[in-house]
């Protein structure tokens, strides 16, 4: 078994300076810190956690990466938060919550210390820089996200390619022949976060499929933001008569900008949206929408993880298949 001490000797710092470099008990230099992780790594070291990697037992807690990263909807991530939490619970397990913005240190961290049993990682991007932890540290986990390439992982997510694509054959089957999709802030666009290049590329398909003008934007979040994406989208896209919205937080703003231009929802335009049902159901015009399954991706990943805890084999991805409720905020070209 390898021991702190040989963790020290391979970084060449003593074995106390390990222990506050793992435990963050004590300032350690950055440099320190990194020769001290790349030892850990090196040698497959595994703090014992109190005693637990002597003793067998488990912490009984997972760790769930939560990203707070510029563009992501708070909303959203906290209905995500809670359904792991619930799940967890039900489990008889706590959640360790891990909200650093960038890279693989909070993970790195709960392998190295034992805090948590497994992980749980959201916000995936398509080439995430947790992957090389995640295949090849000892910690299990689950991606509510699929990379580009996502073998040795497992992953769970709502077929966001598939919503797209659903999104515009509503549209295409109502008549409509000038589609456009309002997406995420552009901030999630150059992150290449999976689920939002995925659902642009489903749309950018059916739309071909069917022989539809299309223009993709991405949007901030604001009033102002969407009068300038709406402003934008009628000049360049005269004939527009559909919009699907990826972009929770403008389904309101987005409705308002529209009718102040002389484009009233349905009659003029019909718009859907991929996004909590609460949200799309609660808006100025109830809207045609797509479910994100933010309760059931977390206790589906949950359900993933302790099953690789226990030993059982887990799929390597599943993905839900999108589900369209029709709302007042689609009806048939020139309705």
């Amino acid at each position: 078994m390898v021991k702190i001490t040989d963790v020290a000797r391979r970084a060449g710092v003593s074995p106390s300076t390990v222990s506050y470099a793992l435990s963050g008990k004590r300032p350690i230099s950055d440099a320190t810190r990194r020769r001290v992780q790349a030892a850990v790594r090196e040698l497959g070291y595994r703090a014992d956690g109190g005693g637990r990697s002597r003793s067998g037992a488990r912490a009984k807690v997972l760790a769930l990466a939560v990203p707070m990263r510029p563009g992501i909807h708070v909303p959203v991530v906290t209905q995500f938060a809670v359904s792991v939490v619930t799940a967890a619970r039900a489990r008889d397990h706590d959640v360790l919550l891990l909200t650093q913005a960038e890279g693989d240190e909070g993970i790195g961290r709960v392998t190295e210390t034992g805090l948590a049993d497994g992980v749980i990682v959201t916000d995936v991007q398509l080439q995430d820089p947790r992957l090389p932890l995640l295949r090849s540290c000892s910690l299990p986990s689950v991606l509510i996200g699929v990379p580009a390439e996502a073998d040795g992982l497992t992953c769970v997510d709502l077929d966001f390619r598939a919503a797209g694509e659903l999104c515009v054959d509503h549209l295409a089957g109502l008549g409509h022949r000038a589609v456009a999709l309002v997406g995420s802030p552009p901030e999630v666009y150059v992150r290449r976060t999976a689920f939002a290049r995925r659902l642009v590329e489903g749309f950018t398909a059916a739309a071909d499929r069917h022989g539809l003008a299309s223009a993709v934007l991405p949007c901030g979040t604001g009033r102002e933001a969407a009068r300038a994406v709406v402003e934008r989208l009628l000049r360049d896209l005269p004939a527009l008569t559909a919009v699907v919205v990826h972009n929770e937080p403008l389904v309101d703003p987005l409705i308002e900008a529209f009718e102040e231009l002389g484009m009233r929802v349905p009659g003029d335009l019909s718009l859907t949206a991929v996004c909590p049902a609460p949200v799309a159901a609660a808006a100025r015009v109830p809207v045609t929408s797509v479910a994100v399954p933010a309760a059931e991706l977390g206790a589906r990943a949950v359900h993933l993880l302790v099953r690789k805890l226990s030993g059982a084999p887990v799929p390597g991805t599943t993905l839900l298949p999108p589900r369209l409720t029709e709302r007042a905020s689609t009806a048939p070209r020139g309705h």
